[in-house]
C-alpha cells in the first residue's frame, strides 16, 4: 500500500522512490502521485508501488525517456513488472521506443489532458478544444511552479499575450470536487485573460490503465 505523499513541492522536483512490498512498481510522473495513490487505495491494489519521477520534466520534455529508462535499470530486479504512468507527454514518440526497448507497458495517448478526459473523448473533441488551455488538478495546485515561474510572467506580465493570446478558454479538468483547486483555477484563467470552464473528469482512463497493469 502507498505511504502517505510527500509535499506537492517534492512531487514537482524531487519525485519519490517506492516502498512496500509490492510485486508490480508504477513508475509515474510526480503529477500522478495524488491520483495513483487514491486508486491504489480504493482498489486495495496492496500488490502495486509506487515510485514518482519530478513532475517537472514535463518542462523538459526531451528528458523523460533517458529518467524513465533511469529508474525502470534502478528497479527492474525488485519487482515482477514495471508499468509506466506517463502518456507521450511532449517526447514525440521517444518514450514509447525506449518502454518497448525496455520491454514495460505504458499508458496509450498523447499526454495526461487526453487518458483523464477519456481517449475517445477527448480525440472526438478535436479542433474544438485547440484554443484551451488545460489544468488538471496537480495543475492548479502548482500553476506558479509549471507556468508563472518558467514563462517569466511574474517578472514581465506583458509575455502573457506573446503566449497566451491564441487561446480563448482555460479548461480545468477536475479530478476531485475540491472548491479550493476550482477557485486556484479559476484565479489561473483571469490571471491569463482567459474564459474558465471546468470539466469533472474524476480519474478517467487511468484508472483503466492502472487496473490492466
Amino acid at each position: 500500500m502507498a505511504d502517505p505523499l510527500p509535499p506537492v513541492d517534492t512531487l514537482t522536483h524531487g519525485g519519490t522512490a517506492p516502498s512496500g512490498d509490492g510485486r508490480i512498481l508504477i513508475l509515474a510522473c510526480g503529477a500522478l502521485a495524488h491520483e495513483i495513490t487514491a486508486l491504489i487505495r480504493l482498489n486495495g491494489w496492496s500488490h502495486m508501488d509506487l515510485a514518482c519521477l519530478p513532475a517537472i520534466l514535463h518542462n523538459t520534455p526531451d528528458r523523460i525517456p533517458d529518467a524513465v529508462a533511469g529508474a525502470v535499470a534502478q528497479h527492474r530486479d525488485s519487482y515482477d513488472r514495471i508499468f509506466v504512468a506517463y502518456a507521450d507527454c511532449g517526447t514525440g514518440g521517444a518514450l514509447a521506443a525506449t518502454c518497448a526497448r525496455l520491454g514495460v507497458e505504458m499508458i496509450a495517448g498523447p499526454h495526461c489532458y487526453a487518458f483523464f478526459d477519456g481517449l475517445d473523448r477527448f480525440a472526438a473533441r478535436g479542433e474544438d478544444d485547440m484554443t484551451c488551455f488545460y489544468l488538471t488538478d496537480f495543475l492548479a495546485r502548482q500553476f506558479d511552479a509549471f507556468v508563472t515561474r518558467p514563462l517569466g510572467l511574474d517578472r514581465h506580465p506583458q509575455l502573457r499575450d506573446a503566449y497566451f493570446g491564441h487561446y480563448t478558454t482555460l479548461v480545468y479538468l477536475a479530478q476531485t470536487d475540491d472548491a479550493t483547486l476550482t477557485a486556484r483555477a479559476e484565479d489561473a484563467a483571469r490571471r491569463l485573460g482567459l474564459a474558465f470552464e471546468r470539466r469533472r473528469t474524476g480519474y478517467g482512463d487511468l484508472e483503466t490503465a492502472l487496473a490492466r497493469a
